[in-house]
């Protein structure tokens, strides 16, 4: 049960001491904008909504082209994103583990949008034979793929395995995006190449990455951790998808792709991870911390604009907050990190599922 408390101080105490970090006359400032919502360069901030920052995207200029996969999107910060975007026209395909759930979702959004055009598709991010089953059947579809947003989460208290065999936070978070990213992403390209719009991919991070030392990260105690930590598991993870995009970008420079990919911190939510560890005790302290939490829609606000945004055009490999551009920790930013980690996944996935050396 303590796990879950330290999640919750573990989220918080990063943008204290982030704060508290900054001399006297930028403390204060930097306290108001994220309390006050003031805004960034990018023009938004903390208090920016998923729908506001969609609706003043004009980077859908013919939005009836554009196709987009949200992992997690039966709840949370992933049902806000997809209602937000298939508002303004785009097709939303939404890759789910409970169909009825996606199902009552659709219904949602065209209760919300009578012309919206959603798709739903099974999918378990934790089992690599899922996702693969699941792309797949998506690119039998023949549809473009404009944007894919890597949202999907899961916090675990308790040391569990996929049926990979492999820890089930790092199996679904990290080991899922990484195998759902490497099958799709051809399809990006290409779809950029005919339409000349830019694909964009989002990994949805999260600041407890920054609490991970380079002593915590070695690629097989994660995928079968000895002495289980929930918070240390769900930290890992989130350290990792920043990793995968620092390296993706890297690899799409390469190729002279219009693709980009970043990650992102939706902020201080209360979502669905939280909903299996409702209490006396974890609601007080999300009541104290209440001037820190943001709305659904405010978490949602940052994979909104990094996905529509124009201002966004051509950035690739960076880590955004509350809509602009942020700092990582300094093992996010370590190149060589980044690659070793792509290396060990792509080795790993191709033993799993193909039988073929790396």
């Amino acid at each position: 049960m303590c796990s879950i408390y330290i999640l919750v101080v573990a989220i918080v105490l990063p943008c204290c001491f982030e704060i508290l970090s900054l001399n006297c006359g930028t403390l204060m400032k930097e306290t108001l904008r994220y309390l006050a919502g003031i805004v960034g360069p990018s023009g938004y901030g903390s208090k920016s909504t998923a729908e506001q920052v969609a609706n003043s995207c004009s980077y859908l200029v013919d939005s009836q082209r554009l196709t987009a996969i949200i992992t997690g999107a039966t709840s949370g910060i992933g049902e806000e994103t997809a209602r937000a975007v298939a508002k303004r026209g785009v097709r939303v395909v939404i890759p789910a583990r409970d169909i009825k759930k996606a199902a009552e979702l659709k219904e949602r959004i065209r209760k919300d949008n009578p012309n919206a055009e959603v798709i739903l598709c099974e999918i378990d991010l934790s089992s690599l034979a899922s996702v693969k089953r699941f792309c797949n059947e998506f690119l039998a579809l023949g549809l473009p793929l404009n944007i894919l947003i890597n949202n999907a989460g899961i916090f675990s208290q308790k040391l569990e395995f996929s049926e990979d065999k492999f820890e089930m936070t790092f199996a679904t978070n990290y080991l899922g995006h990484y195998l759902l990213t490497e099958m799709l992403i051809q399809k990006m390209i290409e779809t950029a190449e005919q339409t000349g719009i830019q694909g964009r991919i989002i990994n949805l991070s999260s600041v407890i990455h920054s609490w991970v030392g380079r002593d915590c990260f070695h690629f097989n105690q994660m995928l079968h951790p000895i002495n289980y930590n929930g918070t240390r598991a769900y930290a890992q993870s989130k350290l990792a998808t920043i990793l995968h995009a620092k390296e993706i970008a890297k690899q799409l420079k390469a190729k002279n792709a219009n693709v980009t990919i970043n990650a992102v911190h939706p902020g201080i939510v209360k979502t669905g991870i939280f909903r299996a560890h409702k209490g006396f005790i974890t609601d007080s302290i999300f009541f104290i911390a209440s001037k820190l939490l943001k709305s659904i829609s405010q978490g949602a606000s940052t994979s909104c604009y990094v996905a529509l945004s124009p201002q966004v055009e051509g950035m690739s490999g960076k880590y955004f907050v509350d809509c602009n551009e942020s700092n990582c920790s300094v093992l996010a930013n370590d190149e060589s990190e980044a690659r070793r980690l792509w290396r060990q996944t792509r080795a790993l996935i191709r033993r799993r599922l193909y039988q073929t050396p790396c």
